[in-house]
């Protein structure tokens, strides 16, 4: 009995010292699917919530993160939640909180932490989702606000440089949200693009000889999207219009055909008579294969928009950058030119949140019969 008591003990002691300090902190998987619940409630109920982030440099140990986790976790409400966004980070989400109460949380945790040293290493963002619920098309939607007591904040965050505004805070959020791609769908990207840039080398090189033919200008057409993210990317596409179409485009806007954000007009004036033919057979997109070679694109996925677009979306509609944009997706064969823009949008998270292999190999099964037969297209 004895020698079973101290064998029990050992084990104990062992356990102890495997246990991680910061067992008692939300994990980032745990902390990830508290930010998509408190972002979609956000975007349904009109409200907004709050994310304050502390980071640590990897010099610092694991205890002196515990620390400042512990700190936090004294500091919120019991609505609010703490835990590790990172090896080195940890956030705090605050619903239904300003960013000035949430300048006065990271004030508080600062004063808080035990030596200069820690509190000079930390340093603090702040993020709000959304940032101006009255104008969606704000271009600082999700940003790092400056704290009401700015002179104090600078002496708590010494060294942190997020006093400051920072530009990225919309693009850091909005990481926060993205879903890495499957590993059976980059093969698959990989494998079906090359294959078929190979099998469409010559339909490539006598379209590319028609547009030259055809009208003056390059054989094709780049432009910037909405990646991943939000992350921007080049787009590679056969030209259909005419070189000045880009400069052109404002003055058409106010004729688009499509709601929100997106534009789309039926007869428009840019289009070439050779590029109204590659549109209606969707040769123009072939080229984007090379997109999904280079891995800013999939096959399946939500189709990017130009960036301008893309940052036009409500918060909610900015979902559709969660996952890679692709070449075909429920959009395409189901919608195109016929449905509202929140429509499309809805088509897009419905595919996010169902995507899997069976799912993919449906729409690409779907896609051709839509693009042959032309369904709904502009």
């Amino acid at each position: 009995m004895m020698r079973l008591r101290k064998i029990t003990k050992v084990m104990r002691r062992r356990r102890a010292k495997k246990k991680s300090p910061l067992a008692f902190l939300n994990s980032v998987e745990r902390m990830r699917g508290i930010l998509d619940r408190e972002r979609m409630r956000a975007d349904r109920g009109n409200s907004m919530f709050t994310l304050v982030t502390f980071t640590l440099p990897s010099s610092h140990s694991a205890e002196d993160l515990a620390q400042l986790g512990t700190i936090a976790q004294q500091r919120v409400r019991t609505t609010d939640e703490v835990g590790l966004l990172g090896p080195n980070c940890i956030g705090a989400i605050l619903p239904e909180t300003s960013t000035t109460g949430a300048w006065k949380l990271a004030d508080d945790v600062c004063i808080k932490l035990p030596t200069a040293a820690l509190r000079a290493a930390c340093e603090v963002a702040v993020y709000v989702h959304p940032s101006d619920r009255g104008t969606p098309n704000s271009e600082d939607r999700e940003t790092v606000q400056q704290p009401a007591n700015a002179d104090s904040a600078e002496t708590v965050l010494a060294g942190a440089g997020s006093v400051e505004a920072d530009p990225r805070a919309a693009q850091a959020i909005q990481l926060m949200f993205v879903q890495g791609m499957p590993l059976w769908k980059r093969v698959i990207d990989v494998v079906v693009s090359a294959t078929a840039l190979l099998m469409l080398t010559p339909l490539f090189l006598v379209t590319a000889i028609a547009i030259k033919v055809a009208s003056p200008g390059p054989v094709f057409f780049t432009q910037m999207r909405g990646g991943l993210g939000g992350r921007p990317f080049k787009i590679y596409k056969f030209r259909t219009m005419r070189v000045d179409a880009e400069a052109c485009k404002a003055a058409l806007l106010a004729l688009s055909e499509q709601d929100g954000p997106a534009f789309k007009l039926k007869n428009d004036p840019r289009i070439t008579r050779l590029g109204s033919f590659l549109r209606k057979t969707s040769i123009d997109e072939l080229p984007q294969l090379i997109n999904v070679l280079l891995g800013d694109m999939s096959l399946v996925g939500p189709r990017p928009l130009p960036c301008d677009e893309s940052d036009r979306c409500l918060p909610w509609q900015q979902r559709r950058l969660d996952v890679t944009p692709g070449l075909t997706c429920i959009w395409q064969v189901e919608g195109r030119s016929r449905v509202t823009f929140d429509e499309w949008a809805r088509m897009d998270v419905r595919y996010i949140q169902s995507r899997s292999l069976v799912k993919d190999a449906k729409l690409i099964a779907q896609t051709l019969p839509a693009v042959v037969l032309r369904k709904g297209a502009c």
